[in-house]
């Protein structure tokens, strides 16, 4: 059933003022939310009732770590679903003002790990999709453990394009499936995981053509960043050699960063200026190199190198930049457990460090830090230097949280391995 679209009755029908606020708020279109940097431009309300933010709305929301793409109105993420019997990845899209099930996509069967043997002992299992859409010019881009990209007509679901990187790129999966998402910048999506000579591609989002293809590279569970360093739009690979930057639109070579790799590599590689911070787990740690360049020629030169679990292994969870510091998870296997993290991002520095957290996942948005726990709290905490500072907290879900909590339309939109919620953090007076 691979491919097939259920339809729901009705169109989007959100109410005039709800659209407006959308409109004027920020959408979080995919992955890492607008520009790749786990960062929201919009203004939340700090200050939380205690019994946590407003609840919009609740939905069951079944396995995997996938997290929502909010734009048009449309919220997006993979999910499990029984289709004709059988337990299939999904893009499943609703209504993003009343979790209103629009439509949902199937993408195909994928291995499930129904062993549950990670996370703590009251909160195991919940395997599924891994991958986060993305939503861009009314359109959703996902990519399937198997390695299938497609393109979908964000009103209908209807499939406008796909490529099946094993079977037209020569393609070769890695442990536990993919987990990486697409990336849109302008008129391309960017993606690993075809084969050799075209390990790296890039394809016209409008038409799913090949724009570039090349390297000879093997991929990881990591979603690549395009950034700007030295006035150069760059797409940043975390592969299994480690770091390779190439020109987004020629796929051209920039600079590498040879780094460990060992079982699995998750993270999105952390920019500040001419500095890129990347990690791992499994006894790899953290690293971080500057980039220079002159005239045409670039280089990566290591910084720093941290081996080992601690103090810097970012298992699956990216920090976030706040003036020249990283927020996040800095652990690995930590379930429910682990600790949140200051560090400073050029000379690995850890300034302050609190407990309690497990590996969630966090996101930055006005000047504060958005965790959530895998345990399934959602935390607000100050983006200070000198000490922990939490502003408020709210336990906000059941099952296993390890997906990356987004900010769009003045909502927390947010999920586990067994529900979704959307919470109204609309600062006061701003419409709502």
């Amino acid at each position: 059933m691979t491919g097939m679209t259920i339809r729901k009755v009705g169109a989007i029908g959100m109410v005039a003022c709800l659209g407006a606020l959308m409109a004027e708020a920020a959408d979080w279109p995919g992955y890492r939310g607008p520009l790749g940097t786990g960062h929201s431009p919009e203004k939340i309300r700090s200050s939380w009732p205690a019994e946590g933010p407003k609840v919009l709305w609740r939905v069951p929301s079944r396995g995997g770590f996938s997290s929502f793409a909010v734009a048009g109105g449309r919220a997006a993420c993979l999910e499990l679903r029984d289709i004709n019997g059988v337990d299939q990845e999904a893009v499943v899209v609703r209504d993003a003002g009343t979790g209103k099930e629009l439509w949902v996509h199937a993408l195909g069967t994928m291995k499930i790990n129904d062993g549950g043997d990670a996370g703590t002992d009251d909160n195991k299992g919940g395997d599924g999709p891994r991958s986060s859409p993305a939503i861009a010019g009314g359109r959703v881009y996902a990519m399937s453990a198997k390695l299938v990209l497609v393109c979908l007509d964000g009103a209908s679901g209807k499939e406008v394009w796909r490529h099946d990187l094993l079977k037209e790129f020569g393609g070769k999966n890695i442990s536990w499936q993919s987990a990486q998402s697409p990336v849109v910048d302008g008129d391309v999506v960017l993606v690993a995981g075809g084969g050799s000579g075209q390990s790296l591609l890039a394809f016209d989002a409008a038409t799913g053509a090949v724009r570039w293809k090349g390297f000879d590279e093997t991929m990881t569970h990591s979603t690549p960043l395009v950034t700007e360093i030295h006035g150069q739009r760059q797409a940043v690979f975390f592969l299994k050699s480690g770091l390779l930057s190439v020109d987004v639109k020629t796929g051209a070579e920039l600079w590498r960063y040879a780094f460990p790799f060992a079982v699995s590599t998750a993270i999105t590689p952390v920019v500040s200026g001419d500095v890129v911070y990347c990690s791992a787990g499994y006894g790899v740690g953290a690293g971080a190199a500057r980039i220079t360049r002159e005239g045409g020629s670039w280089k990566a030169s290591e910084i720093y190198r941290k081996a080992g679990n601690k103090p810097l292994a970012n298992h699956w969870s990216t920090p976030v930049l706040f003036d020249g510091h990283l927020f996040g998870m800095f652990q690995f296997k930590e379930y429910g457990t682990g600790p949140v993290k200051c560090v400073d991002v050029k000379t690995g520095e850890v300034k302050w460090e609190k407990n309690g957290f497990g590996p969630g996942h966090v996101i930055g948005v006005d000047r504060h830090v958005l965790a959530l726990s895998d345990t399934g709290e959602l935390v607000l905490i100050e983006a200070a230097t000198g000490i922990y500072k939490e502003v408020a907290r709210a336990d906000v879900l059941p099952g296993k949280c390890w997906t990356t909590p987004v900010v769009a339309g003045g909502r927390v939109f947010a999920r586990s391995a067994s529900e979704a919620v959307c919470l109204d953090v609309t600062v006061q007076g701003a419409g709502r």
